[in-house]
């Protein structure tokens, strides 16, 4: 029997558990801590969209550019 309700994973950041595993498995094969990807890049991104803010690549690119400066 499938659970009901919400999906945590859906919630804090509007992506389904199931593609979550395939960012996490590509932040593996990649060498990239997952945590980061999922606190800096994801969560920021899932804001901009419930925002209405416009997320062309341009949009993403300066997430990810952001993201960078931190680790630097």
């Amino acid at each position: 029997m499938a659970k009901k309700g919400l999906d945590t994973t859906f919630v804090h950041f509007g992506i389904r558990k199931e593609d979550m595993d395939l960012i996490e498995v590509l932040c593996t094969e990649h060498k990239l801590d997952f945590d980061w990807v999922k606190d800096d890049l994801l969560k920021e991104f899932h804001e901009k969209k419930i925002r209405n803010q416009d997320m062309d690549d341009k949009g993403i690119e300066k997430i990810i550019e952001k993201a960078l400066l931190k680790i630097k």
